[in-house]
Order: C-alpha cells, then sequence, then structure tokens
C-alpha cells in the first residue's frame, strides 16, 4: 500500500505502480534466497549483505527453515552467531518441529545452545516427541550441553515428553551406561531431578538401569535414593 501511495504521488500509472511493486517483491524475494544460501554456506559477511539488502530474517523455505534453522543444521556457529544477533528467532520451528535451540540441544552445540539460551529460548517449545532441548542431549551422551542447559535452574529438568520419558529416564533406557551417561545422570541427580518418575508402564529409572545392567548407574541412584 505505501508503495501505491508512492507512485501515486510521484505520478505513475496504476498499471506502472503494480510493476514497480512487482519487481521490488522480485527484489526482496532474491535477497531472502541468498541470506539462505549464505545460511546454508555458513558465509557470515553474506548474510550481513543479504540482510542489507532487504533479506526477512524470519524467511522460511519450503521447509519452513528460517535461515538461523538453516545454520544451525549446517552447525554453522558463527552463522548462528551473526543471525541471533540481528534478532533471528531461536524458537522457530520448522515443519518438523525443531527449532535452533532444540535442534542444537539434541546435536550436542553446546555454544549455539548457550546462544539460544541467551537469546530468550523458550523452554515450553518442544520438538516433535514433545520433548525439549535436555532430552536428547541426555540421551546422546552430550555432557557439556547439558552442562549448559543446567545452568539455568528454571530449566524443566523434570519434563515429561510423549513417549512418558524424562531426560533422566531417556538416559538409562536409551543410553549405553557409558562414562558420558554416568557423568550426565550425576548431573541430573545434583540438580535435583525427580528419580521416581516411572514411565508409561510403571518402570523408574532405577528399574530400567538394573535392567540394563548399567552397574555405576544403578550405584548413583541407589545412593541418591531412588527406588
Amino acid at each position: 500500500m505505501k508503495i501505491i501511495l508512492l507512485a501515486l504521488a510521484l505520478g505513475l500509472t496504476m498499471p506502472a505502480c503494480a510493476q514497480h511493486e512487482k519487481e521490488m517483491s522480485k527484489m526482496d524475494n532474491s535477497a531472502n534466497k541468498r541470506l539462505q544460501a549464505a545460511a546454508a554456506a555458513g558465509d557470515v559477511n553474506a548474510i550481513r549483505e543479504a540482510i542489507r539488502s532487504g533479506a526477512r530474517i524470519e524467511f522460511r523455505d519450503a521447509d519452513g527453515r528460517t535461515p538461523l534453522m538453516t545454520a544451525v543444521y549446517k552447525h554453522h556457529t558463527d552463522a548462528a552467531r551473526e543471525l541471533i544477533g540481528a534478532g533471528a528467532s531461536v524458537n522457530a520451528q520448522d515443519k518438523i518441529l525443531n527449532s535452533p535451540f532444540l535442534y542444537a540441544g539434541a546435536e550436542g552445540m553446546t555454544d549455539i545452545v548457550r546462544m539460544c539460551m541467551k537469546a530468550g529460548a523458550d523452554y515450553t517449545v518442544y520438538n516433535r516427541y514433545g520433548g525439549s532441548a535436555l532430552i536428547p542431549a541426555c540421551e546422546r551422551g552430550h555432557v557439556e550441553t547439558v552442562k549448559a542447559i543446567l545452568e539455568d535452574k528454571k530449566f524443566p529438568i523434570n519434563h515429561i515428553n510423549r513417549l512418558g520419558w524424562t531426560a533422566l529416564l531417556e538416559a538409562v533406557i536409551l543410553g549405553n551406561g557409558g562414562k558420558a551417561h554416568i557423568e550426565i545422570v550425576q548431573l541430573l541427580i545434583d540438580r535435583g531431578a525427580d528419580l521416581n518418575i516411572a514411565d508409561k508402564d510403571g518402570v523408574t529409572t532405577l528399574q530400567h538401569a538394573r535392567q540394563k545392567r548399567q552397574t555405576e548407574i544403578v550405584r548413583l541412584l541407589e545412593q541418591a535414593g531412588a527406588k
């Protein structure tokens, strides 16, 4: 509408005005595509140039990915930092419900996790399994990422996903009982995780650990008072 009013003020005819608006739209779309391509390549200078050219920071591609989501999928930390600094949403979800914060947690991208938390990560935004950033981080043994998330005392560590699992349950059920998972279980214990939340079948974390013969984790849980 602003373009139309400006065109009329300049004496342009309506057809000319419509053509001008169409050209402007093409320019905007070109800038958006350049921004997505720059994010995918991790090219910080190209990201800055695309934004200066009018690219929309929350533009979404056919998969619903914003440029920031694209950069995170490609593990481009510097590109993610640039986009977050430019105001990109760390909570915008794509078609499969990944957000920059959720995916960074799942992939163990600790630096990006910290950036997202500082930029206002919403802990009530969940992935397609109804899970938080913490749950897959625990399952996959991303110790440093788990530490980063647990630094925020407001993070809901006892959140239960659609499978009926907490971060602690998933660390045992899908973990291998090795060094990383032992450390993660200890971190969750120290942080005050509820040790006795059972899964949908009524099986507790301690019972799962015993069944999987995760001896050291069984010891930690018993010592902490798990049942």
